[in-house]
Order: structure tokens, then C-alpha cells, then sequence
């Protein structure tokens, strides 16, 4: 089990802090798939992929904000507050992105039996001048507007968001090469986690066009989406479930944790160099990011049945240390993205375990810089 607890940030400003904190974060990890893309770690297909999933996480914060943008303050009625997982993740409770997702399917009804935005403003402006006091229920009634429709634009990170494919050439007629690539928000982490595949199709049927194959592919690789699998048995099953399909290569990237003295409870050296940096208000962060890569080394050929044969894929894992056996991967790449005044105190501690660790640094100007 993973050691996760959960707080509510029942504090207005504390609160607005948080999703500033996250606004800035994502705002970031654009720029960092970019630097990966001059170094070559990824091409421009994949650092789409990965930018179009960090926009949707950008939109699903902005979202909650905006249901939480009263938290804390008298609204007439009992409303809760953001869950956090403070001791693993630093991210929202994944409850609160299933939450979300519940909303959005009736966002339409909850909007048609509002009042609409101008006429709530309309509303507070007679409040202030005839009552002369904040009209906090009404500014609630258009933050719960606002959040509708939000919900209702879409393009938001849901709990589950299913594979899409695209083509990405032919190696022979009878042999197509495909990229697919799907993500979940993990409930046992807490964490934004995005897939992707690149395989071979030898079917009749190209695979986003077979009403057979394409449904049974993406079924499987959402219920094999489990932080917790490692990259090898979910290629593995994959392999052996479909003959005709060949996954060649497969990656997973754990956008987060999110550390931060003031949300979180983390332990370890990261939270130690946060402290020992006194970072001011916004640079007081550091982002976990990390990718795990499997790749197939060969191909055998299997019988099936009497007269027909299959191929199976054989994968490379990680030679040293024996390390591949214990991930489950090809290779397995840390970074971490952070401001330079916690960058500055994590150099000048050098805690142990972070000479590998790859350091994007995010300048006051927003610029990144690779170390």
C-alpha cells in the first residue's frame, strides 16, 4: 500500500496559493518536453502527446479552482473543500478528479437551472450597494457557474482517458506500424500517468478500422493501466493476447510528484533542500518526472495450433545491477523540475541519489535549462 493521506485546504487564500502553484507548474512541463525534444529524448509527435496531456491537467486545475474558489468562506451551505494527497503525491486526491468526471455528465442540467453570469453579477452590485456586505452566496452560485462551464468545454484530464491512435507508416503492405497513447489519473498514487505504444499490426484490418480488434486493444490497455504493473507484463500480456498485434516498444511517464513545504509532508532529501532553500512564494517547488521505457530486443516464432505460427516479442530489460528484472523496463529515466533557488540548495547539499537524476531548472523568466 502506498502511504497516502489525505488533507482538505480549507483556507480561501490557502487554497488560490495552491492552484497558482500548479498554473506556473504545468505552464512549465511544456517547455521541459520541449528541451527533451532538442536533446533528442523525444521527437515532435511525442512531445505533442505529452503537451496536449499537460494542457488537459492545465484546464481540469483551472476547473477545480473554480469550484473551490469560495472554500473557506460562509456560502449558505456545507461544500467541503480540495482533497489533497499531501504525504505521497502533492497533486489532488484522485476522488476529486472522479468527482469531476460525475459532474461534468450533468454540467449541462446544472447550468440550464442557473441564472446565467451577468445576471448573478447584476445581482451582486444591487447586494453591495442596498445590503452593503460581501454577497458571498451569490459570488459561490457563479463560482459553481463558472465551474459547469468549464466542465462543459472539455478537454480536461479525466480519470481515464482511452487510447487514440495514429499511423505512422507501413513497413509492407501486410505490416503497418502504429502509435497509440492513452494516460489515467492512478488512485493508488495520486498521479497523472501517461502511456505509450508503438506497434506493428499484421492484420487483415488496419487497427483503428477493425470493428473487432480496436475496442478488445483499447478495453485491454486500460485495465492493465495500473501504476502498480510493471511495463513488462502489460507489453507481455498485450503480446500474447493479440497475435496479430506487436508492440514494439512501450513507455510510461509519471508526471509528479509534487513537492512543496507549504502543502506538503513528503520526507526524503528533496523536502529537506525545500526547506533549506526558503524559497519566496511560488519558486517554493520541485516536480518529479519520470520515464520508463521498454523496448523489444528480438522476435521468436511460436506454433499455433498445427498448421500457423505467431510471433512473439522478446524485451530487452535493464542489464545493470539487475535492475531490469526489478523495474520491468529497458530503462528508467528521473528528472526533476524546479525553480533555481531550490536548484542552488540541492546543488550545495548534493544529497546521494540525485547525480543521475536529471535537473531542468526553471528560470524567473520561465526559460528552462537543462543540467
Amino acid at each position: 500500500m502506498t502511504n497516502t493521506e489525505t488533507i482538505g485546504l480549507t483556507d480561501l487564500f490557502a487554497s488560490r496559493r495552491y492552484f497558482k502553484k500548479f498554473e506556473t507548474i504545468t505552464s512549465h512541463l511544456g517547455r521541459v518536453a520541449g528541451v527533451m525534444e532538442a536533446e533528442g529524448d523525444l521527437n515532435r509527435d511525442e512531445v505533442n502527446i505529452l503537451t496536449r496531456y499537460i494542457t488537459e491537467l492545465t484546464f481540469t486545475f483551472r476547473a477545480l479552482s473554480q469550484k473551490y474558489l469560495l472554500v473557506g468562506r460562509d456560502t449558505g451551505r456545507f461544500f467541503g473543500s480540495l482533497a489533497i494527497d499531501a504525504i505521497e503525491s502533492g497533486f489532488p486526491a484522485a476522488e476529486e478528479i472522479i468527482t469531476m468526471a460525475s459532474d461534468a455528465q450533468q454540467a449541462e442540467r446544472h447550468l440550464a437551472g442557473m441564472p446565467s453570469a451577468d445576471e448573478l453579477k447584476k445581482q451582486m452590485v444591487e447586494v453591495i450597494i442596498s445590503e452593503r456586505t460581501p454577497p458571498t452566496k451569490l459570488q459561490f452560485a457563479l463560482s459553481q457557474r463558472l465551474y459547469y462551464e468549464e466542465l462543459l468545454r472539455g478537454d480536461l484530464f479525466w480519470p481515464r482517458n482511452d487510447p487514440q491512435i495514429v499511423w505512422t507508416g507501413n513497413i509492407s503492405e501486410q505490416r503497418r506500424t502504429f502509435r497509440l497513447h492513452w494516460a489515467v489519473y492512478d488512485s493508488q498514487v495520486n498521479l497523472p500517468i501517461v502511456y505509450m505504444m508503438e506497434l506493428e499490426d499484421t492484420g487483415s484490418t488496419a487497427l483503428p478500422k477493425d470493428q473487432r480488434r480496436w475496442p478488445e486493444a483499447q478495453a485491454h490497455l486500460m485495465a492493465q493501466a495500473l501504476g502498480g504493473l510493471k511495463l513488462v507484463t502489460i507489453a507481455t500480456g498485450f503480446d500474447e493476447d493479440f497475435g496479430d498485434l506487436h508492440p514494439k516498444r512501450l513507455r510510461r511517464f509519471h508526471l509528479g510528484p509534487m513537492y512543496s513545504s507549504a502543502f506538503t509532508k513528503q520526507s526524503g532529501p528533496i523536502s529537506q533542500v525545500l526547506e533549506t532553500a526558503r524559497a519566496p512564494e511560488g519558486q517554493d517547488w520541485a516536480l518529479v518526472w519520470t520515464e520508463e521505457d521498454l523496448r523489444s530486443e528480438r522476435v521468436m516464432t511460436e506454433r499455433a495450433g498445427w498448421f500457423s505460427s505467431v510471433e512473439r516479442e522478446v524485451f530487452a530489460l535493464d542489464p545493470f545491477a539487475g535492475r531490469g528484472a526489478e523495474t520491468g523496463t529497458t530503462r528508467m529515466e528521473r528528472s526533476i523540475v524546479l525553480p533555481q533557488r531550490p536548484f542552488q540548495a540541492l546543488e550545495e547539499m548534493n544529497p546521494p541519489g540525485f547525480a543521475s537524476v536529471r535537473k531542468f531548472v526553471v528560470s524567473p523568466a520561465g526559460r528552462v535549462l537543462r543540467y
